[in-house]
């Protein structure tokens, strides 16, 4: 099967320029076919300061309201997915800049009320995306960067996790290419001691997690990444990794950061 490569990078490579450059720069160079998946960075939150339009936070996770799903659909599905296809049309890479409402890519419900918490217009994708248009865009040799807005198909924008959305993405399309979902964030890897930069894993089984889980060693905003992860390997994504951006090439092979393996 051809390879395809689903790569997430997520706010801290956004927010720093000459990270983003050479991260870009690695992406562009990669051989073969390609997806970007990002999320937004901290300028959504430095303009809803400036405009004035109170954030809300419920165990780490943002409440979007309306005023905020207006603000982030124009800074992640605006600005940021832009700049970003605008820097590797300059690297000759062909990229197309979409949305998940854009050509009907991701169909996704507004998450129901659970526990008395209302997250507001966050989308939940919906199972069983349709690779058509994934494959038509793939097969002229564009180069899709999705921002992680989606759609409920009767006219509703919503907002959504984008390492979900990469999850699912990479799952639709494991049927038709031999899949590597690269997952990119500040961490060399999946730490065994938030304290130390070279305690990560090299490889880490679905027994490894749960021990990390129980020890403490892996919480807060890892557990989300990497039930993602897992979810990505059990359902048929071929090779599932996590690591640093200025490590794509490296973790494209398999040699650097924590390779996500079966038992």
């Amino acid at each position: 099967m051809e390879q395809l490569y689903v790569v997430k990078i997520g706010g801290q490579v956004i927010d720093e320029e000459q990270a983003l450059d050479n991260f870009l720069e690695d992406f562009a160079a990669l051989e073969g076919k390609k997806i970007l998946v990002h999320g937004g960075g901290k300028l959504a939150t430095r303009m809803a300061e400036r405009l004035g339009i109170p954030q809300q936070m419920v165990d780490g996770r943002r409440i979007t309201d309306a005023e905020t799903l207006k603000l982030a659909t124009m800074v992640y599905a605006g600005y940021i997915n832009k700049n970003i296809v605008a820097h590797l049309q300059a690297l000759s890479c062909n990229a197309i800049g979409l949305s998940g409402a854009d050509a009907n890519l991701v169909p996704a419900t507004k998450r129901p009320v659970k526990q008395g918490i209302d997250f507001g217009f966050v989308g939940d994708i919906e199972p069983g995306l349709s690779t058509a248009p994934w494959l038509s865009l793939l097969h002229q040799d564009l180069v899709p960067v999705l921002a992680a807005i989606t759609h409920d198909g009767r006219g509703q924008l919503l907002n959504t996790n984008a390492d979900t959305l990469a999850q699912e993405v990479a799952k639709a399309l494991s049927k038709a290419f031999s899949v590597n979902l690269i997952y990119l964030f500040e961490k060399p890897g999946v730490l065994r001691d938030v304290t130390d930069n070279d305690s990560f894993w090299p490889a880490l089984t679905f027994s490894d997690y749960e021990a990390g889980k129980a020890a403490g060693t892996i919480n807060k905003g890892m557990i989300p990444k990497l039930d993602n992860a897992f979810t990505a390997l059990k359902d048929g994504v071929g090779k599932v990794a996590i690591g640093q951006a200025k490590d794509l090439n490296e973790l494209a092979q398999g040699l650097a950061g924590t390779s996500i393996c079966h038992e």
